[in-house]
């Protein structure tokens, strides 16, 4: 049963295993495309990307997530804003500009409970992006954040969220809730989301 895009299949597979902990796959520097280098910041590295055509201007362009890194090991660990989400668009003359960054829709490495970190995949299609996550123990977790490009409001705004849970012991059995506007939430820009105040949010 594939409920969320990408890694959550293989995931799913391993849901009996009480207690795993899967180390954050960054991507290579010698694998980031020269254009998109720069948006990489220093203390960062590139956790996922995406090219895509995002705004249906026939251009290709870039959804990507960056993850703040610790200046020194003995610091605090970075919790609140660790994991931005931004989107860089083709302009006319072939350059990229940054448009869009949202700090809180990416959970950050440590917020997946026993699992470990919980950020599971991030995909494309026409003219939109999902953000994944799966994590929990006993009970295992799993949410989906849908955005899409409106031409009108020239945004990407919020369209569908996914949450499902089951129990380890029964991942046949699950739970699913799924949230879209206007019963829900009303237009919510990338920029404003929050995971945690969506519900009643924006107008509709």
């Amino acid at each position: 049963m594939n409920l969320l895009p990408g890694k959550f299949t293989t995931l799913l597979g391993l849901t009996l295993i009480p207690a795993l902990s899967l180390a954050t796959d960054y991507v290579e520097r010698k694998d980031i495309s020269a254009e998109l280098r720069p948006f990489v910041l220093p203390n960062t590295k590139l956790l996922a990307y995406e090219m895509a055509d995002l705004n249906a201007d026939g251009k290709p362009d870039y959804v990507f997530i960056l993850e703040k890194q610790k200046k020194q090991p003995d610091e605090s660990s970075i919790d609140e804003g660790q994991r931005p989400l931004k989107i860089a668009i083709r302009q006319a003359d072939g350059k990229l500009k940054l448009v869009k960054t949202n700090e809180r829709i990416v959970f950050c490495s440590a917020c997946g409970g026993v699992w470990g970190d919980p950020f599971a995949d991030l995909t494309t299609d026409k003219k939109g992006f999902t953000v994944s996550h799966f994590g929990g123990s006993g009970w295992r977790w799993a949410n989906n954040y849908q955005f899409n490009y409106s031409r009108k409001d020239d945004t990407w705004q919020l369209v569908k969220v996914t949450e499902l849970s089951f129990h380890a012991s029964d991942p046949d059995k699950v739970k699913e809730k799924i949230y879209t506007p206007p019963k829900h939430f009303g237009k919510i820009d990338i920029a404003d989301f929050d995971p945690e105040k969506f519900k009643g949010v924006g107008a509709k």
